[in-house]
């Protein structure tokens, strides 16, 4: 009954059930998954898809954000989904190995508009997209990431539960959209060997499925009633093992604390497999006050999902470098930084930087692998010119709730992302608007459109 019961709690969870401090986490996190939203909008990637949104036309539903225009709630939501992938600066929960905003907040976020719903509800519709995906997550990995990008996978769920709630979905409905959601859930890791632009297909095409499911659900379209644990359901086939229990553990209404609290926010505009060792590295630079004709030689002791994921990736483009730990580290010891301005052409070239990277070693150390998904831990060894031997571990890497990010340091780096698309001042009406969300009466006045697509 995994499937069920998930559903029966979606259904049974009001606004008023969740605690003040999620409300207040979740506006941090929508603001946080806006930022990158326009940070990718003028990717290559990002353009490609929205170029087509455009092409294709749609019922004027909800706002493209790169644009302003409104189209149809399932193009808004492909369209600003891929958008905010493609930086890398969107949130991340550990334990389930998944970025949830990317396909959840855009799913939430067409729909509200359609349905003209709330601030309060929309924020409810997160909460519990996140709740229920990130549960799903937990129960599958880590061994659904060997083959799986989970946030393709995964997010299917969480984008149809967000869209669920926002079309008032009764039970049966609700049961349904997890049901299209899971036969619809994809996304492979193989790009990562071309450095493909499959990573921003993944969450686009999770937030549209997750969308279309409900809204077929709505309809009556029905689906399987155990996507969840049936014997050809989501988790036998896409896990060696997993533990259906954590789906459903203490889940009820009332709970005092919820997933989304736990969810990593990003400082690097990297992979997240990479901040641990990003951070270990600036800790022993700035500490030993290290240059970079210091550095005889970097060892980077890793996990082995982190190398399974890293391992062959090749910093051949600005993103492909963002998977690869030598340039990630490379970039840390010489800039004091790994900001989205660092992975360019001209930073690629860098003779400082590719120096650095050839004297950058990554060694898998499996004592590290008791610790992973709950830490994402990295050694980084130092030897210096002068033969000295330098350390440093980090377990929770800015941005994490065990080191986290004030609540100004996300609000500036909200304004590092979006006010050079939009300009200051919408910056600034966009942090005022969604500091009070749950007072917004229309969620389609939060993104003033300016044409139909």
């Amino acid at each position: 009954m995994t499937t069920a019961s998930l559903a029966r709690f979606v259904v049974d969870t009001r606004f008023n059930d969740l605690p003040a401090e999620v409300v207040e986490a979740t506006k941090l996190y929508f603001l946080d998954w806006l930022g990158s939203a326009y940070a990718g909008s003028s990717s290559e990637p990002g353009r490609i898809i929205l170029n087509l949104v455009e092409e294709l036309g749609g019922v004027p539903e909800a706002t493209v954000i790169a644009s302003r225009r409104r189209t149809s709630c399932l193009y808004a939501a492909l369209a600003n989904a891929a958008a905010s992938h493609a930086v890398e600066m969107d949130d991340l929960d550990r334990r389930s190995i998944y970025h949830p905003a990317a396909p959840i907040m855009p799913a939430a976020l067409a729909v509200a508009e359609r349905q003209q719903q709330s601030g309060a509800e929309f924020v409810r519709a997160v909460v519990l997209g996140y709740e229920a995906s990130i549960r799903i997550g937990e129960a599958v990995n880590p061994s659904h990431y060997q083959y799986w990008h989970t946030t393709g996978t995964v997010g299917t769920f969480g984008a149809a539960v967000a869209a669920s709630v926002l079309l008032n979905l009764n039970f049966e409905q609700t049961v349904w959209a997890l049901g299209s959601a899971g036969t619809q859930a994809a996304g492979l890791w193989e790009f990562l060997v071309d450095g493909a632009m499959s990573k921003q297909l993944h969450p686009a095409k999770a937030a549209m499925n997750g969308v279309l499911s409900s809204l077929l659900a709505k309809r009556g379209f029905s689906a399987a009633t155990r996507i969840l644990e049936g014997e050809k359901g989501f988790c036998r086939a896409t896990a060696s093992s997993y533990d259906l229990e954590k789906v459903t553990e203490d889940l009820k209404p009332s709970m005092h604390s919820y997933k989304i609290s736990q969810v990593s926010f990003k400082q690097h505009a990297s992979c997240r497999h990479t901040h641990s060792a990003i951070d270990a590295t600036l800790d022993l630079v700035n500490k030993h006050h290290l240059l970079p004709e210091d550095i005889r030689s970097v060892t980077v002791k890793i996990y082995s999902g982190a190398m399974d994921l890293l391992g062959k990736v090749e910093a051949n483009t600005p993103y492909a470098a963002k998977f690869n730990l030598p340039y990630c580290v490379a970039v840390a010891a010489i800039y004091k930084n790994v900001g989205l301005d660092k992975f360019t052409d001209a930073f690629l070239q860098d003779a400082q930087v590719r120096s650095l990277m050839e004297r950058v070693k990554l060694v898998v150390d499996i004592s590290l692998d008791e610790f992973y998904p709950e830490k994402w831990p990295t050694v980084v060894e130092v030897t210096t010119t002068g033969g000295q031997k330098l350390v440093s571990r980090v377990d929770y890497p800015k941005g994490d709730p065990e080191n986290p990010l004030s609540r100004d340091e996300l609000l500036t780096k909200f304004s590092a992302l979006a006010s050079p698309v939009i300009g200051l001042a919408q910056t600034g009406s966009y942090i005022r608007d969604i500091l009070r969300l749950e007072q917004i009466e229309n969620m389609a006045s939060l993104i003033p459109p300016v044409a139909s697509a």
